[in-house]
């Protein structure tokens, strides 16, 4: 027997998620006096290397070439007509904000939720006294958009975030003949959700967890949807049974009580520029992403009780790396964060060229009060706390790189080449 939902108790709201259409590459075609639709560009990082990744391509491009985010330069065909350019996170950030503008004519504040730099969702239901039905909204929005930007934006209607979300992804964003705008909602979802394929294709679903589905004989939405709940849970736990329920497009979120949960992690990456061989080099990089990543734990009044170090080894060895987690005492100290890392670093590196250090913060919580030591006196906690305090606040009026240590201005340092990114990837300003 088919197992389906009874919505009449679920809540409905009108949720907008917009995304802009290829936003790099169509923000650097209108730079270039070139529809979005029908310019050729991919935007690399770093464009001088075979390994670029491709960040961005234009919609002409993918049609023609198949080359989408993540392509490498090396793949792209030789005699390709396409205009390879760099990123200019800068610019994106400037128009994105500009986007967020036109949303914001639209609805408060508390019902907008800017999910990445080229995607948000809005509640605009109680926008309609003013702006007229959900479909008019988005309409005028698209309009706002082109008219002042040049930018084609897709959106997907749905009665919660998720159903928002997966009509923009599997819908909105391929049917330009309904001029990019799909409505998905309750009573359509064994037609739509249930065809999502496969599965990894679903909001929420990696790889991994479509294997550890396969294994459990579910191999399509649809059979997720017809599970037992109760061993989803047992075996995935609470995400389980979001899972099952997300498969019946149900979502209970509202974009006011804050749509995405609150992160359990801080996490910095860096693809170093070249394999480090020198030990020393590499502690630096660390001790400076610490760093970095300790600011922004003070900065939000939070400490961390768990540190995790990533080392991916030079692709050019057969050996992948390690990745390795330390619980430390509840902190949100420089030192003892760093301590932490390089106990995991000397424990496990290897003379074995690096090229990625990744740095995790785990076990996030609020800081409560000054966490006092057995083996530390209280005063020299205080001085050490009240010196993280004062080099945050001259970074924050001066800029990260106004206050270094010296070994960062060594060959191995890449605090000073990382302040000029912008996402992880070039500003486009000129320093």
């Amino acid at each position: 027997m088919l197992q389906v939902m009874d919505y009449s108790k679920e809540p409905r709201r009108d949720i907008l998620c917009i995304d802009v259409k290829s936003f790099f590459a169509s923000v650097e075609a209108v730079e270039r006096k070139e529809h979005p639709l029908k310019a050729r560009i991919a935007v690399v990082s770093k464009p001088d290397s075979n390994g670029g990744l491709v960040l961005a391509s234009s919609p002409m491009v993918k049609k023609l070439y198949g080359i989408k985010t993540g392509t490498r330069l090396f793949e792209i065909p030789k005699h390709a007509r396409i205009d390879i350019v760099r990123p200019r996170m800068a610019l994106y950030l400037e128009k994105n904000l500009e986007i967020i503008s036109i949303f914001k004519r639209f609805v408060s504040d508390e019902d907008l939720h800017v999910y990445s730099i080229d995607e948000s969702f809005l509640d605009v239901t109680q926008s309609h006294r003013l702006f007229g039905s959900t479909a008019d909204i988005a309409r005028q929005i698209q309009a706002f958009v082109w008219e002042e930007l040049h930018l084609v934006v897709t959106v997907g209607i749905g009665d919660n975030p998720l159903l928002a979300k997966l009509a923009l992804d599997h819908a909105a964003k391929h049917d330009q003949a309904h001029n990019f705008i799909a409505n998905w909602h309750y009573e359509d979802v064994q037609e739509t959700v249930w065809n999502i394929a496969p599965l990894r294709d679903f909001w929420g679903i990696g790889s991994r967890t479509e294997q550890h589905l396969n294994r459990l004989g579910i191999h399509s939405i649809r059979d997720l949807a017809q599970a037992d709940v109760g061993k989803l849970k047992k075996k995935f736990g609470v995400i389980g049974e979001q899972l099952f329920f997300h498969a019946h497009g149900i979502d209970r979120t509202r974009l006011s009580e804050s749509f995405v949960p609150k992160g359990t992690s801080f996490s910095k990456n860096q693809i170093l520029n070249k394999d480090y061989t020198d030990k020393h080099e590499v502690e630096i990089v660390i001790r400076e992403m610490a760093e970095e990543n300790a600011m922004r734990l003070r900065r939000h009044h939070l400490s961390t009780g768990l540190v995790k170090l990533s080392i991916g080894f030079s692709r050019d060895v057969a050996e992948r790396g390690f990745s390795h987690q330390l619980p430390i005492a509840q902190t949100d100290s420089s030192r003892k964060i760093i301590e932490g890392l390089l106990v995991l670093f000397y424990r496990h590196y290897q003379p074995i060229p690096v090229r990625v250090v990744n740095v995790t913060f785990g076990k996030i919580e609020p800081k409560s009060a000054l966490q006092l030591s057995l083996f530390e006196p209280a005063e020299k906690l205080i001085s050490q706390e009240d010196l993280d305090k004062t080099i945050d606040m001259i970074r924050k009026k001066y800029g990260y790189t106004s206050l270094l240590h010296a070994s960062s201005l060594s060959s191995g340092g890449m605090a000073v080449y990382r302040s000029k990114l912008i996402g992880g990837h070039r500003s486009g300003i000129q320093k």
